[in-house]
Order: C-alpha cells, then sequence, then structure tokens
C-alpha cells in the first residue's frame, strides 16, 4: 500500500497514514529519569521540527517519568520497551501517547495479552519493531540467512499476534542497517499490509555516514510512496536528525515551507570563509518560516550567475561581498556585514 492508502492512526495530537504528511520522529539518549534533562533535550527538538519523540522505559521510575515529561513538552511520546511487559503497561499508566515492542521478546502470549488489554482500553497505538539484527533463529534458517523476506515475515508474524487479540491500531517499524536489504523489505511489506510504516535505517552511523545510508535509504523508499513516519538515527546530537529528517523530505517534495539554503564548493576562486559563512547561513535560516532559496557563493565573478535560481543570495569577494536577488546584484558589502544584511534581508522578506 502506498501511504494514501493506508490506515489512519491516532498519536498523541497528531496523525500518520492516509494520505497525511509524513512526520519526523527522533529520540531522546538521555536517561528518561531524569525529568529535567529530558524535558530540555525534548524541547531543543520540538524547535527544531520534531514531531513525535520517543524514549526508552527500562524502569518503573523511567515510567512514572513519563507523566512528568508530558506536562512540559508539546509532542506526542512513545515509550520504547525491551523485554519487560510490565514497563510497557506501566509507560501506558503514566501517560505515553505510543508504545513500541517487539512482542517476541517479552515473554509469553499472555504478557502480550496484557499489554494489548491496556492498549484497547486507552486506543493507543502499538509499533511494532523489529530488527534484521534480532531475526529469530528459524527464520534465519529457512531463508539461508537474514534477509528482507524474513525480516517481513517476523513483523508480520507479530502484527498477527496481535490482531489475535482484536486489536489494529498499530503501526509496523522494519529495520536495517543493510540499505539495499531495508529498501527491498519495505517494498515487500509495503505490497502486503496498509498499516502506517514508521521507516528508518537503524545503526546508519555517524554525521556523514549515517545521512547518507539514511538519504539513500530514505528516499528510495518515500519516493515509492512508502512510509508514514520516519526517522533519521544517527549517533550523535539527535537534534542534527531532525535537520537531516526535515532535508530529505523537502528534496523528495513530502515537505513545504522552510528556507533551502545551497551553496557552492569551495575552490581557488574563494577569498572568504565560505565553509564558516554558509554553516551559519543555515543556522540562521533554520529560524525562519519562509518557503524560499538563499544561495551562498565563495566566487563574485560567478555568483551572481550561480546564484540567479535562488530568491536571494550572498557572493564573497576579496574582503566583501554582493547581495544578490532573483541574479540581480543589489549593493556590495564589508565582509563583516554579509550575514548582518542577509539577516535583515529575512527579518523584512514579504509574509514573514
Amino acid at each position: 500500500m502506498t501511504r494514501e492508502q493506508t490506515k489512519v492512526i491516532k498519536i498523541g495530537d497528531r496523525v500518520i497514514g492516509g494520505g497525511n504528511p509524513v512526520l519526523i520522529q527522533s529520540m531522546t539518549n538521555t536517561r528518561t529519569e531524569d525529568v529535567a534533562a529530558t524535558v530540555a533535550q525534548i524541547r531543543k527538538l520540538e524547535e527544531a521540527g520534531c514531531e513525535i519523540i520517543r524514549c526508552t522505559v527500562p524502569s518503573l521510575e523511567a515510567a512514572k517519568a513519563i507523566k512528568e515529561i508530558k506536562k512540559q513538552i508539546n509532542i506526542p511520546l512513545v515509550a520504547d520497551i525491551h523485554f519487560d511487559y510490565k514497563m510497557a503497561i506501566a509507560a501506558m499508566e503514566n501517560g505515553a501517547d505510543k508504545i513500541r515492542i517487539n512482542p517476541g521478546n517479552i515473554g509469553g502470549k499472555d504478557k502480550v495479552e496484557a499489554v494489548v488489554k491496556s492498549a484497547k482500553e486507552r486506543n493507543i497505538p502499538i509499533r511494532v519493531g523489529v530488527n534484521s539484527g534480532s531475526l529469530e533463529k528459524e527464520l534465519v534458517e529457512k531463508y539461508h540467512g537474514v534477509t528482507a523476506e524474513g525480516i517481513v515475515e517476523s513483523a508480520l508474524d507479530k502484527v498477527h499476534m496481535i490482531e489475535e487479540f482484536d486489536y489494529q491500531n498499530m503501526v509496523i517499524s522494519i529495520k536495517s542497517s543493510d540499505v539495499m536489504m531495508c529498501v527491498k523489505a519495505h517494498e515487500i511489506l509495503a505490497a502486503q499490509t496498509d498499516y502506517p510504516l514508521h521507516v528508518g535505517i537503524t545503526e546508519s552511523g555517524t554525521l556523514i555516514s549515517g545521512n547518507i545510508k539514511s538519504s539513500i535509504g530514505l528516499a528510495l523508499i518515500l519516493n515509492q510512496g512508502i512510509g508514514d513516519t520516519i526517522r533519521v538515527s544517527l549517533t550523535g546530537d539527535p537534534v542534527e536528525e531532525i535537520k537531516s529528517a526535515k532535508l530529505i523530505l523537502r528534496t523528495l517534495g513530502l515537505r513545504k515551507g522552510g528556507i533551502e539554503v545551497v551553496s557552492c564548493p569551495t575552490c581557488g576562486r574563494t577569498k572568504i570563509d565560505l565553509i564558516g559563512l554558509a554553516n551559519q547561513v543555515e543556522t540562521l535560516a533554520a529560524g525562519y518560516p519562509l518557503n524560499i532559496k538563499v544561495a551562498v557563493m565563495g566566487c563574485a565573478v560567478n555568483g551572481p550567475g550561480e546564484a540567479k535560481e535562488a530568491d536571494i543570495g550572498i557572493a564573497g569577494g576579496i574582503g566583501e561581498g554582493l547581495l544578490i536577488k532573483k541574479g540581480e546584484i543589489i549593493k556590495k558589502v564589508p565582509e563583516s556585514e554579509l550575514l548582518a544584511v542577509l539577516k535583515d534581508e529575512l527579518d523584512h522578506w514579504p509574509n514573514a
């Protein structure tokens, strides 16, 4: 099923599936029991554009902390559960908007039933999560290794386990660090279910490798109409995950709004700190709800021509630079004033 055909699932005050916008998720890396630190991180993620947040719940103390955290944040909270079904129930009792479990590792059917019963009472969606790294031995043997087919069969087995208890309020997540295996698994799964899919490349790596693997994998999946919510998993500050996710969605035409920053590569003609300037502009642009393109060019010779497709741009020279609108030079300013001049233009941009 494409995202237009998947079930609509409500997570707190947000919805996914049924053609609704693809929502961006992340996960805190604080101790959930530390309410102040967890809230502080979630607020930073909210500001960056995170729309659903997941917190690990390894203890009863963490489950109870959810109640306090929820009072201080503005986005739905997903409780991440491993092994202990009691933590899933406690998390829901304390206000979790969704829970993430692997029904295969929280015990027997009676424990799965207890979790489903609690979710059903509160109409809380369950994210059924399966990773390639935890694929059951019998499926590894059946498919002669870890395969896309095995991952899908494992996930659907877990879904059917929950369906047996007359519950269909689910989101499915299948992840692998093998990008092409992950893509193939999503293609197979989407053809067999109409539950919304949470898409991501797990254990993708650090900022550079993680972004490359996630961008390739998510683009190949999302561009087929598959996927209702995403997480870019990076080893680092989770705020970077949100920045990357927003750019992936915007590049694929799945997200409108927000300033698109384009910048040229450095070369021998560059006489300014283009790398530093481009990073400053990207940080500045993140604070404006404008649907425009901003160019940052290092060469005052080719800059105006290269920036003509942008709404506004700056191009550096030797100790000075140009402000450019639609390829036309507006004025020349000292290099030290380039960022301030651009900020002033953005501050006074129509419909700001």
